[in-house]
């Protein structure tokens, strides 16, 4: 048992409770204390199927294959970049999955592929789709999407498509951001969403779903909103719903020219949810209208101006704050999601840089009782350290990838509140910083897949028993 996990089973549960799906996490730990179980037993280093080199901690009886690392040639014959980031696997032909993959790259770094296909020549982010086995051998693999930016994370739509999202607004219109490289070399304003559908080509920005730091998309069909999570991480973030002109389900896609609203506390304008939360936290929500979601700057303001100009709209109104908003998904109506930074710095912690001092939220909006619930928030950085990316499990176990600064591990939050490490990624050499990201259970539950954010990113196929654990 490494310190981690010791730590782990002592710490406490700083809050918990949530009806609907996670109904169990409001019985767990009554006294604050973890709930054990839910796992699948120690961790031990398994060896790549690949290439024999070990780069996960599992289970016993688990394995892995890791495919299409950066700078392999696609099977089209054009190079993959790296920052592998949010993926969704669907359902493919003969028993394989059909991955559709982002590339969070950033930078006037010129559009990988074609770029006479690229929205952008200059942006270097994009999508990739790829037809795969599931013990992750690729059997056709190509750009999707070309000459976007910062391609974070996105979602599954069930018309068969992959929403992707950037996490940015740069463009040749605002100043330069945090990397400092130069804005004026990019040829069209980014900060989008844009849908990639697996038959077709993409089309083009959805500009009416905002133009700010998007990181998620989650379908609700009771209501055809797209649920949109923010990840603004030196300032604010909100929770946004973009309502299409047409319900997607009978258009077969995203419309452009509808509208987008922002959550607000009812009777509580401008509540901080990043900050820590009483157990069983709940809150009546409404919606506020966004009148400019993609305001035409002039003077080229900085960067951090512009990446604040469509959610200082809605906080004008009342809408909540939220920490660096990051994974969203769909489950049983009920989108979770989570907040990286959320919750109260727990005695011994760090406060990590950036808005919000906690370890880490999980929040599910329930769109049928227009209620916001607080599922879980991190005691500590030993139990889960600022959860990136989430999904669920054929069981409904929520997975969480982490996103921080020690050991990277991919956890499991079953419905009945028990929290588990799953895997511990091996440290890549020269980048610190190399995160899970973008896990996603195959068709029929047989194959997690989840790749490494990384400039030697990669992506893996996890398969094994899968009935002795919360997954």
């Amino acid at each position: 048992m490494d310190r981690r996990r010791f730590l782990a089973g002592t710490a406490t549960l700083a809050a918990v409770g949530v009806a609907g799906p996670f109904a169990g996490v409001a019985r767990a730990g009554s006294s604050g204390e973890i709930r054990p179980g839910g796992g699948y037993g120690p961790l031990v280093p398994v060896p790549d199927e690949r290439d024999g080199t070990v780069r996960l901690h599992l289970p016993e009886g688990f394995r892995y294959r890791s495919f299409n690392p950066a700078g392999e040639a696609f099977t089209d014959g054009t190079a993959t970049p790296g920052r592998h980031d949010g993926m969704a696997a669907f359902r493919g032909p003969r028993g394989t999955a059909i991955l559709v993959r982002n590339h969070e790259v950033n930078g006037p770094v010129g559009a990988f592929g074609d770029p006479a296909r690229a929205y952008d020549p200059a942006a270097g982010g994009g999508t990739a789709t790829l037809q795969v086995t599931r013990d992750g051998r690729v059997l056709r693999s190509g750009p999707s999407l070309t000459g976007t930016q910062m391609n974070c994370s996105g979602g599954p739509m069930p018309w068969g498509a992959w929403v992707t999202c950037e996490e940015t607004v740069n463009g040749p219109d605002v100043g330069n951001d945090f990397t400092g490289q130069d804005n004026t070399k990019l040829t069209q304003k980014h900060g989008y969403i844009f849908e990639v559908p697996l038959d077709g080509t993409p089309s083009g920005p959805i500009r009416s779903a905002g133009r700010f730091a998007h990181e998620s998309a989650a379908f609700d069909p009771l209501t055809g909103a797209i649920y949109l999570t923010e990840d603004n991480f030196g300032f604010a973030s909100g929770f946004y719903r973009y309502l299409p002109p047409k319900n997607p389900m009978r258009a077969g896609r995203i419309l452009d020219g509808g509208r987008l609203q922002m959550l607000a506390v009812r009777g509580e304008p401008g509540k901080n949810l990043s900050l820590g939360q009483p157990a069983g936290a709940s809150y009546r929500v409404t919606w506020v209208d966004i009148d400019d979601p993609d305001p035409a700057f002039t003077g080229t303001p900085s960067n951090d101006t512009a990446i604040q100009a469509v959610g200082n709209q809605g906080r004008a109104k009342g809408a909540a704050l939220f920490s660096r908003l990051e994974g969203a998904i769909h489950h049983h109506g009920t989108i979770y999601f989570v907040s990286t930074q959320g919750g109260a710095t727990a005695p011994g912690d760090t406060p990590p840089s950036g808005f919000g001092k906690g370890r880490g939220q999980v929040w599910a909006y329930e769109s049928w009782s227009n209620r916001l619930k607080l599922v879980y928030e991190s005691p500590g950085a030993v139990t889960l350290d600022l959860p990136d990316n989430v999904t669920t499990s054929p069981r409904g176990t929520l997975v969480l990838c982490e996103d921080g600064g020690g050991d990277n591990y991919l956890r499991g939050l079953t419905r009945r509140g028990e929290i588990f490490d799953f895997s511990r990624l091996v440290p890549v050499a020269g980048d610190s910083g190399a995160e899970f990201a973008g896990s996603t259970f195959g068709p029929g539950g047989h194959t997690l897949y989840v790749n490494v954010q990384s400039s030697q990113g990669v992506s893996f196929a996890i398969w094994g028993p899968w009935h002795r654990g919360g997954f």
